[in-house]
């Protein structure tokens, strides 16, 4: 706030006056507040003061709750709500600040910021509070202890802050400029000229940053930039305090008079669609400070300094009926400050009193407020009791005095053996920073953990009928989960051991003993291979993808239609999905979705991996529409247009997915807007009933599909926004409906448990079919009815569990564009007769495809696992067998599992993320071949993307159309790669290596040379491939490849995409031909391609005996050809 103009006396309260406080009261101070408060000796009282006992509050008016002294005699300077936790944050012109939590007032901590100035703004975080002076901006956590203390320029004189994200901050004052600070660095990034000095108020919306001058000025900047986007001239004098809400920005200032600043009772209300000022609302009272109370209306609370509180609203007129007075200690308010819930006022006088106004008797602060610690008890008078069963139970809680005696934990020698505890592993984070001297690594401390504590889990015994038992586990995963004993292995995170040999012995076999292929984990963004798999195993997707092709660099389509020929070809390996995932984390869209994790947060499992899979569900189904729309064949790609699964200008991603809707928007005049649309997934919409009533997986659906609600929209009408009813009709049902679950908190959670629950009483109910209403169902019960004497065609109890999701639903477009769902069962379909004929009736049946759940893990975060059921065409392909089988893939583990097992979900471990369902007989409606799409075009001559490269630098020449490769023409490979990302490793207790992560590598150059031919021995490809990451190391010494070879701007190389000389490489695959060279398996490995064993020739295997090392390249140059290899690259 601005003190301009406002009363002198405040300048009386010098700095020294408040070093060091006396208990004595203050003169001025009503003696009667005080009455049984006591005061430390520093004269701060210790506890809140309520008004009265007897004081009733009316729900929807504003009254006095609770005053409270923060500083006896001192004035607040600032108070503000704490956006996080149930607590009042208070600051005063001695620079000491005081939390009071909860609406009791009741002091949580009180602690010296500053000793000199004044505490000019309080913002709260996740880990603390921020507070800013002068010249001076604090982090604290909330119980006092600094996290970190940034002193800016001594001619600073900062007034206000503001948090645009969770870790970038802008501070401005009485200077020219605004400085842009970095949490996380605690080090300025940015400088901002400004124009006007005195910025003293900032705001921001979703357009704009508002900055509020002490001329009486508004500037609205762009976001990005900073620049003066517009600019409002509110006051002549000075601005005090203004406000934004939705599109209306209203001030509160002083005007000039003869006699000098004068309190303006005209506010200025401007309208920021049109960008100018709407008729000025006059009020009663001195406006100094003025917040928008959005509840039912977007009200407006101006508080004068005398203590005069009026409520109206923008647009309309001030009533002095509304008119409350609040009841200063002190002659003066000095601060004002509205909760996020809208419930509480709090008022700050110049005599250091708080008072709390609320609307309801018990008023919460944030709508979602966590938990608030508090200094633990002393545990000497009140011990708690002690579980002995308990193998983790610290003994040492029990007080134990000095004794001779032995005591009962000495066992003696013949009945205990020494049992060390296992070495935990190294924070990935120090393996990131560590810098190596010789063989000793030197890294800081990231603090994850309290000083020489470690906490101390006792492994778990595996159990001997587990078929996951012998397999060895990594280094990071050497201590057993204890919360996770109710989760089958087979659902845990997979992770690879790696050795000196990296994958080449490691068992997949033990994972998979299917023939379709898995997907690595390791790789950065591998969460969403889960969703890859569900969406290969879409028949008509597949082959929709696989047969497209374009000329964009980065295209996911074309990524994912490589990645599913790999897994075609793959029987059982695992594949990698680095080229999709590298094109993945370049869109735009991906990154401002939030949808690229960084590693340290992926590992330490930090992102909500079940609401990034449902954004990551939404995003690729957008990304592949219009990939498939934007679809533009040039002539080196001919032949992917030929597809015939869709129309020049049509998507057949829009024809599987998409569902067309009117949305009917009503107002209340009785004016009614129609307008179609189309969407590609459904959100689920839960009602808000606790009651426990039974709710079918049909209702809940049309709920969400038919969604109802009133909001307020445009009116053509009236002209002006008016509350609608809108309500979405279904024109079209798409052949594959998807859906997002949303269960993103216990609310969701707890009601997907209950409706479990009654629909497992109903199902035991309806098989049994001789258990009364009434009757409790005993577990004897259960069982009864599961086992073979009973009803044989019942499911078993087992299978009833936890499940209220159907397999199969059916839909129906009434006359009156209507949707009618409901579950459906065999037994249903037995009565109405075959799903298909019905279809011409305008009736629809979905049967389950996949679910996508988020195991639970609070440790790393969890893991994403899919239910698929695999299709008659898949098993055809792979094990020349025709049936249909549900199957569990979690990354590179894949197992046959029982149908049921897709549908159970106990929400203590395994909620739900995507739903796929998919229209019966989906594979007869589309034409299902693939034709490849690449051609011999591919391998002509094309331009490099270097700006400096030269003719008389080629180093291969193309081949020509009489050259074109045949099948089992011999073609010598050879590929060189940097790395990305540096092994993550660990040292062992007893000296050995043990590799977390493996280092991440990207292909850098390829060259295939003739392997017959008048130009036999000839390169016909050398191209190096451009790169927009960050490269870490060369390998120059192995490589040859030295920085700047890589960059298109400085590099006089043949430079090529990585996605041109893929194509090259997969034409020679698809043709036939044999490759020859030197360890090729990493090679296609790192460059994602699948190639089959008879068209590999690779020199590692040729010449390897038995229980052998493996020969080295150079050696074999050295023995058979005389010749020194690496000889060039060792002597740069």
């Amino acid at each position: 706030m601005n003190f301009e103009g406002l009363d002198p006396g405040l300048a009386e309260y010098a700095p020294a006056m408040h070093s060091a406080l006396d208990p004595v009261l203050d003169a001025h101070l009503n003696p009667s507040l005080l009455q049984n408060v006591e005061l430390d000796p520093e004269g701060v009282a210790l506890e809140a003061l309520p008004v009265q006992e007897s004081v009733h509050i009316m729900e929807g008016v504003y009254s006095e709750l609770h005053s409270v002294v923060a500083e006896v005699g001192v004035p607040v300077s600032v108070s503000h709500f704490d956006l996080h936790e149930e607590m009042l944050w208070v600051g005063s012109h001695g620079g000491h600040a005081t939390s009071f939590f909860g609406p009791a007032l009741e002091r949580y901590s009180s602690f010296q910021v500053n000793g000199s100035d004044d505490i000019r703004q309080i913002q709260s975080l996740e880990n603390g509070i921020l507070f800013l002076t002068k010249n001076n901006l604090k982090y604290m956590a909330r119980g006092g202890l600094i996290i970190f203390d940034y002193l800016l320029d001594e001619n600073e004189d900062m007034h206000s802050l503001l948090l645009t994200d969770s870790s970038t901050l802008l501070v401005g004052g009485l200077q020219n400029h605004i400085l842009e600070i970095d949490l996380n660095t605690v080090q300025e990034t940015q400088k901002y000229a400004v124009e006007t000095p005195g910025v003293t108020i900032m705001r921001q919306t979703n357009r704009f940053f508002f900055c509020g001058h002490t001329s009486g000025k508004v500037s609205l900047r762009d976001l990005r930039t900073f620049k003066v986007e517009h600019e409002f001239d509110a006051f002549s004098g000075s601005l005090s305090d203004f406000d934004v809400h939705g599109n209306l920005l209203a001030a509160c200032g002083f005007s000039s008079r003869l006699t000098g600043l004068a309190c303006d009772r005209f506010l200025k209300v401007y309208d920021l669609r049109m960008m100018r000022a709407i008729t000025p609302l006059q009020v009663h009272v001195d406006p100094a400070f003025l917040r928008f109370i959005p509840t039912y209306t977007s009200r407006l609370a101006i508080i004068s300094q005398s203590g005069q509180c009026q409520f109206c609203e923008p647009t309309g007129l001030a009533n002095p009926a509304d008119i409350f007075h609040v009841n200063p200690v002190g002659p003066l308010l000095m601060t004002f400050d509205v909760s996020a819930s809208k419930q509480a006022l709090a008022f700050g006088d110049s005599e250091g009193c708080v008072h709390l106004w609320t609307d309801s008797p018990e008023p919460s602060f944030n709508p979602y407020s966590r938990e608030t610690e508090f200094a633990l008890p002393c545990l000497v008078d009140s011990l708690p009791p002690l579980d002995w069963s308990q193998d983790l139970l610290p003994l040492s809680l029990i007080p134990v005095p000095l004794t001779t005696d032995t005591l009962l934990s000495d066992w003696p020698a013949a009945n205990s053996a020494p049992a060390p505890r296992r070495a935990p592993p190294v924070d990935a984070e120090i393996l990131r920073t560590m810098k190596k001297v010789g063989f000793i690594g030197y890294a800081p401390n990231p603090r994850t953990r309290l000083r020489n504590q470690i906490p101390y889990r006792l492994k778990e015994s595996d159990s001997e009928f587990d078929s996951f038992s012998q397999v060895t586990e990594s280094p990071v995963g050497r201590e057993e989960e204890p919360h996770l004993h109710m989760v089958s292995k087979k659902y845990r995170k997979v992770t690879i051991k790696y050795s000196k040999l990296g994958l080449e012995d490691f068992d997949f076999k033990h994972y998979n003993k299917t023939l379709f292929a898995g997907l690595e984990p390791h790789i950065p963004n591998a969460y969403c291979n889960c969703m890859i798999q569900v969406l290969y195993f879409l028949e008509p997707v597949r082959c929709l993808i696989q047969n497209h092709l374009c000329q964009k660099e980065f295209c996911l389509a074309c990524e994912l239609g490589f990645l599913f020929h790999m897994l075609d070809l793959s029987r059982g390996d695992p594949c990698q999905g680095n080229n999709f995932l590298r094109a993945f984390r370049t869109i735009p869209e991906a990154s401002a979705l939030g949808l690229i994790l960084a590693d340290s947060d992926e590992a330490s499992g930090k992102g909500n991996l079940a609401r990034l899979i449902q954004r990551w569900n939404r995003f690729i189904l957008t990304q592949l529409h219009q990939d498939m729309q934007e679809l533009e064949v040039p002539q080196a790609y001919r032949g992917a247009g030929g597809s015939s699964f869709c129309s020049s200008g049509d998507s057949v991603i829009g024809q599987l997915f998409s569902c067309e809707m009117e949305n009917c928007s009503l107002c209340r005049c009785g004016s009614e807007t129609v307008r179609a649309s189309s969407t590609l997934l459904f959100t689920l919409s839960y009602p808000d009933d606790k009651t426990g009533k039974n709710y079918d997986f049909a209702q809940v659906l049309k709920r969400s599909i038919c969604l109802d609600q009133n909001t307020q929209a445009w009116c053509d009408t009236c002209e002006k926004y008016q509350p609608t009813i809108q309500t979405r009709n279904i024109r079209h049902l798409p052949d594959i409906l998807v859906i997002n679950c949303e269960v993103n908190s216990s609310k969701e959670a707890d009601f997907w448990r209950m409706q479990a629950e009654v629909a497992f009483k109903m199902a035991v109910k309806k098989h049994s079919g001789e258990v009364s209403k009434n009757k409790e169902f005993a577990l004897a019960d259960w069982k009864e009815l599961g086992s073979p004497e009973g009803v044989l065609v019942c499911p078993s109890i087992e299978e009833l569990k936890n499940v209220w999701l159907p397999f199969s639903i059916r839909m129906k477009m009434t006359k009156n564009k209507g949707l009618d769902v409901c579950n459906w069962t065999d037994g249903d379909e037995m009565q109405w007769g075959p799903a298909r004929a019905e279809e011409e009736h305008g009736v629809c049946v979905y049967d389950l495809m996949a679910t996508v759940v988020h195991i639970l893990d609070s440790r790393t975060g969890g893991s994403l696992v899919a239910h698929i059921k695999v299709g008659e065409t898949y098993h055809q392909r792979k094990e020349g067998v025709t049936h249909q089988q549900w199957y569990l893939f979690n990354d590179f583990l894949i197992e046959p599992i029982d149908k049921h097992e897709a549908v159970q979900f106990d929400m203590n471990w395994k909620v739900p993320a995507i739903l796929y369902y998919v229209k019966r007989n989906l594979n007869s409606r589309y034409n299902l071949n693939i034709k490849n799409p690449i051609e011999a075009s591919v391998l002509l001559a094309e331009a490099s993307l270097a700006r400096k490269q030269r003719k008389t630098h080629t180093t291969f020449i193309p081949l020509m159309l009489n050259e074109m490769p045949q099948i089992g023409d011999l073609v010598g490979l050879d590929a060189e790669f940097v790395t990305l990302n540096e092994e993550e490793a660990e040292l062992r207790s007893d000296g050995t290596k043990s590799t977390i992560k493996p280092s991440q590598m990207s292909v850098a150059r390829i060259t295939c040379v003739r392997g017959q031919g008048p130009n036999e021995g000839i390169p016909f490809i050398d191209d190096y491939i451009s790169t927009q990451e960050q490269v870490v190391d060369y390998l120059t010494q192995y490589s040859g490849i030295k920085p700047g070879d890589l960059d298109a701007k400085i590099s006089s190389k043949h430079l090529t995409t990585l996605k041109s000389t893929y194509l090259k490489l997969r034409f020679l695959i698809d043709i036939g031909v044999k490759f020859v060279g030197h360890g090729l398996q990493k090679d296609f490995r790192v460059i994602n391609l699948m190639v089959p064993k008879d068209q590999v020739l690779d020199t590692v295997y040729l010449f390897h005996m038995p229980r052998k090392r493996m020969i080295s390249l150079r050696f074999l140059a050295w023995y058979f050809l005389d010749a020194a290899v690496f000889s060039s690259v060792l002597a740069l």
